[in-house]
């Protein structure tokens, strides 16, 4: 073989031995500078999504006078409500009233077969007259000095007796009438004409309607502010909601309170007095007090700043740094759309308005103050 042959052939193979090394290091300087980029990529893509803090609406507690409306369950009872019973044994003769009738105060209203308590007066008065007839003749002999002083006392004594037995008699034979104690409304009839009655059988009741006592419960807890909102418990103005949800046209005030607290419920019972001239309200209806309860300078924050966690009221309250800080605060009452503060908040505290489940405790946030007099408006068109 000739050597001028064989030279190029080793030359051939040496240059594609150096191109292939080449091809290899491109190939590996091109995979570093790829994943360069990816981190460069990587750090300016997460430069680009870091977020800015959030701008949320806040504001300030203020203060006004406030009045709240308390409701409280009632029961309506009539100012008088008896029961009419028998008060002697016998056949009930006759019946002059019907169930629901207005009855006038005296107006017969039962009458019991007075046959024997006719005899029984009559037979006492006339022992009664047996009697006199004995006092006076010896009052005239005692008057001759015939018969001693002690005699005539027995004499009289005997008299007053059976004068007394007279008088008996014809209050068992008045207690066969029963008349109506006083004007009211004439309940179910438990008896009818001709029933044997015994002594002390119901016989109906009878209401006075023309005022009402009306009864509620009311909490110690809210006693107790009762107590410090008022000067006086007596003549305190309160409305009724009847059942179906009207207004009682006549206006109420509470008269007493009772004297002791139930200790199995923890309430205490308030009565309101209301008149009744159309005698609308009967006796045991039920209904709702209305008491209102004046809170003066009243600390108050919207409603939709606060949420619970556990059956507690807090707040989201942005510090000087802009930082939320969740506090707890207590509620002593509500009115529309605010929260009566009772602690936890002071006046110069700035609370989140907006965002509350957009936020964390210690989160730093801008903030877009809002005074109260602009809050105000807008809680309506919120609730809606």
């Amino acid at each position: 073989m000739q050597p001028g042959i064989h030279r190029p052939l080793i030359c051939a193979s040496n240059f594609l031995h150096f191109q292939d090394k080449n091809t290899l290091m491109i190939k590996q300087n091109l995979i570093v500078l790829g994943l360069l980029g990816s981190l460069l990529s990587a750090c300016h893509h997460e430069e680009a999504h870091e977020e800015a803090p959030p701008k949320l609406e806040v504001t300030h507690p203020w203060h006004q006078d406030t009045m709240i409306t308390k409701e409280y369950v009632c029961q309506i009872h009539a100012i008088q409500h008896i029961e009419l019973r028998a008060l002697e044994r016998g056949y009930l003769q006759d019946v002059y009233a019907g169930e629901g009738q207005v009855i006038k105060q005296g107006q017969p209203m039962f009458k019991i077969m007075p046959n024997v308590y006719q005899v029984d007066l009559l037979k006492a008065q006339a022992e009664a007259k047996t009697v006199q007839i004995e006092y006076e003749n010896t009052k005239a002999l005692a008057e001759k000095n015939i018969v001693s002083q002690n005699e005539l006392a027995l004499g009289k004594a005997k008299l007053d007796k059976a004068n007394a037995e007279v008088q008996l008699a014809q209050t068992h034979l008045n207690f066969t009438n029963i008349n109506a104690p006083f004007t009211g409304i004439m309940d179910h009839l438990l008896v009818r004409k001709g029933s044997l009655l015994d002594e002390g059988d119901l016989l109906t009741t009878l209401s006075d309607n023309s005022r009402m006592w009306v009864y509620f419960n009311v909490p110690e807890a809210e006693y107790l502010d009762f107590k410090l909102h008022q000067k006086q418990e007596k003549g305190v103005p309160v409305k009724l909601r009847m059942a179906n949800g009207a207004i009682f046209d006549q206006p109420g005030a509470i008269e007493t309170v009772e004297a002791d607290f139930d200790n199995k419920t923890g309430n205490i019972e308030f009565r309101a007095d209301f008149p009744n001239p159309n005698r609308l309200l009967r006796h045991g209806q039920t209904g709702t007090i209305l008491m209102d309860v004046p809170y003066p300078n009243a600390m108050l924050i919207p409603q939709k700043a606060t949420f619970e966690v556990l059956d507690k009221t807090f707040v989201y309250v942005v510090t000087k740094d802009h930082k939320v800080e969740q506090r707890m605060v207590k509620i002593a009452a509500e009115v529309p759309h605010l929260f009566i503060i009772k602690s936890g908040l002071k006046d110069t505290d700035t609370v989140l308005l907006e965002g509350l489940r957009r936020v964390k405790n210690g989160q730093k946030i801008d903030i877009d103050y809002k005074a109260p007099e602009k809050v105000l408006p807008e809680l309506e068109l919120y609730a809606e």
